[in-house]
């Protein structure tokens, strides 16, 4: 009984002197100004951001593409053909213009898409009304509309004119009768027609491809990151980087080995990463069917040797700006984990981008959020991979040189950082974490 007794006070005190501590710590964290914005702030901020700005721009497609005109290619003339376009008009209330007998070829699909400012029309082949009748009269026959797309690189946006036709037949089938009228798909890849490619299909194909690369930028960027600042913080916060400056060696070639070293480290986490993703990725996906009945070789949408080229660049000087600002940001904390917690603040500018990117094309979104995606040097290697892709050269060079004008900007201020003493004194202080430190030091 007293033995019992002494192991239940034990137990008691145990308890009481672990609810005490751990009350003490997450006070502690929770008083961090950079560990409550880098982990809990900045998350909750995020995500309603991104959602936000899929949902904005899913809702601004489907806008205009209701407010935009249907292109139509009568190549019939008969009275089916102008039965349907009537009936679209009155039933959707859209503008319909109709261009009479054009025979569709890569020329003339190119001309009118650039005549009528659209990327999508519907042609009424010759024999329609003829087809119809038959089926009207003993549905032995049936009639199929001719839809054309210019397939932009892949996104959710894609599927939008697929489902017009698809929408604009059924509700045509529903009221004259049931499978009258079937649709032809063909996508138009870098002004060639694509029989019998549908546009939705490869867009989704086209998704699923790029989720890698936006991953892989990810863990290369944060890796690299993290990597980087504690790197700097770890010698101030063992007293060495003192001594490392002043070894008879250009601080600049200091600033260089750090961000070299940071970059080859990241590079073989990144890929042992990518190896267990692609594995687990792989274990969900062995069951799906594989074949699409789509080959992206044939269809020229593989990056030419040139464009890996141009990829390969945009994410080096994309990584190297991001490792100068993170060795920046880590000369002004005292430790690894205020580092790390610094690091935090560019997180958002980097999740949020990749993983709108990964399903959205950005040449669909509005605007002002092109300028915004634009504007923040990490988006250049996820816009590259889906331009070169489509055989655009023009905006990974543009974006090259605008993030090569970034990084040198910050690997300036990193240098002159580093040419001064005050690599040794910079520090954020927070004057209400050190007084809550304190009190809770002294309730311990």
């Amino acid at each position: 009984m007293k033995i019992w007794k002494k192991f239940s006070q034990r137990l008691l005190d145990l308890l009481k002197g672990f609810g005490n501590f751990l009350l003490k710590e997450l006070k502690e964290l929770v008083r961090d100004p950079k560990i409550l914005l880098g982990m809990i702030v900045v998350p909750l901020i995020m995500f309603p951001v991104l959602g936000g700005i899929i949902n904005f721009s899913i809702q601004s497609a489907q806008e205009q593409a209701q407010k935009a005109v249907l292109l139509v290619v009568n190549n019939d003339g008969g009275t089916w053909s102008e039965n349907i376009t009537d009936y679209w008009r009155q039933k959707f209330s859209i503008n319909v213009t109709i261009v009479n007998n054009i025979e569709i070829t890569n020329e003339t699909a190119a001309e009118l898409l650039s005549n009528y400012n659209t990327t999508r029309f519907i042609e009424i082949p010759k024999g329609f009304s003829e087809s119809m009748n038959g089926y009207i009269e003993n549905k032995t026959t049936t009639a199929t509309l001719n839809f054309y797309e210019v397939f932009t690189g892949g996104g959710v946006f894609e599927n939008i004119g697929s489902s017009l036709i698809d929408a604009l037949a059924y509700q045509f089938n529903r009221a004259v009768a049931p499978d009258a009228v079937n649709t032809a798909k063909s996508a138009i890849i870098k002004g060639e027609i694509k029989k019998g490619v549908d546009p939705a299909a490869l867009a989704s194909l086209m998704t699923s491809q790029a989720i890698a690369l936006p991953i892989t930028i990810l863990i290369l960027l944060t890796y690299s990151m993290q990597i980087a600042a504690t790197s700097v913080a770890m010698e101030k916060e063992e007293k060495t980087l003192e001594t490392l400056l002043t070894l008879p060696m250009d601080r600049l070639a200091i600033l260089m080995g750090k961000l070299s070293s940071s970059i080859i480290v990241a590079a073989v986490g990144a890929l042992a990463y990518m190896i267990g993703y692609n594995y687990v990725l792989g274990s969900f996906t062995a069951s799906i069917p594989g074949d699409t009945g789509l080959d992206l070789v044939s269809l020229g949408l593989t990056p030419s040797p040139f464009g890996y080229l141009l990829l390969g660049i945009s994410l080096f000087v994309a990584l190297l700006s991001a490792l100068a600002l993170a060795v920046i940001m880590s000369a002004f904390s005292e430790d690894v984990r205020s580092a790390q917690s610094l690091i935090g603040y560019i997180y958002p500018f980097i999740f949020i981008p990749a993983l709108a990117l990964m399903y959205i094309n950005i040449n669909t979104l509005p605007l002002a959020l092109q300028i915004v995606l634009f504007a923040i040097p990490y988006t250049h290697p996820i816009i590259a991979s889906k331009a070169v892709v489509m055989g655009d050269y023009i905006t990974p060079i543009l974006g090259i040189v605008y993030v090569s004008a970034f990084t040198l900007i910050v690997m300036f201020a990193a240098s002159r950082l580093f040419a001064t003493e005050k690599i040794l004194t910079a520090k954020l202080k927070f004057k209400g974490l050190r007084r809550g430190r304190k009190a809770l030091t002294q309730e311990a």
